[in-house]
């Protein structure tokens, strides 16, 4: 993280009266996010992403891995939901019309603690519709103190306030 600011914990205002506005860039969030537990890592990529290294402990211990990992798919789905609970405003989200630059930095194994961390990069209001305003964020999901392993940035539309 660039800042020289700790991240914050909540924003000014709840999901219910979150609106464009309170999008401010260069606002940086940190929140609780998440720990996989085995059983869940195997359960979900069995049914999503079977890959030997996601599914059979013998397997991953031969891979490149050396054992058995999340699925990256299984940790931006937890990141999502972070997200929709702590980040996204529950009035005034119109929508998604992407995200860019996914990656998977790290290895993601069972009992890792996860954070979820939320950048405001930029929040512009709309040209074409200037009653929603266009907010890009950086979302990276990292251990407490540790390097991202995960990072996506993502567009977000939001309804201004009325």
């Amino acid at each position: 993280m660039s800042s020289q600011e700790p991240p914050l914990k909540h924003f000014a205002v709840p999901a219910h009266e979150r609106w464009f506005e309170d999008y401010v860039p260069g606002a940086v969030y940190e929140f609780d996010g998440f720990e996989l537990a085995k059983e869940a890592v195997v359960r979900f990529a069995t049914e999503f992403d079977p890959q030997p290294f996601h599914i059979d402990e013998q397997a991953a211990k031969d891979s490149p891995f050396g054992g058995l990992i999340a699925s990256g798919w299984h940790t931006a789905s937890l990141m999502m939901r972070v997200l929709v609970d702590e980040y996204i405003s529950s009035v005034a989200s119109l929508s998604s019309p992407g995200i860019d630059e996914l990656r998977w930095l790290a290895p993601v194994r069972p009992g890792d603690h996860l954070l979820v961390r939320a950048t405001v990069l930029e929040a512009r209001q709309s040209r074409s519709k200037p009653d929603r305003g266009i907010v890009r964020s950086l979302f990276e999901v990292l251990p407490p103190g540790g390097e991202p392993v995960m990072s996506m940035q993502a567009i977000n539309l939001f309804a201004c306030r009325p």
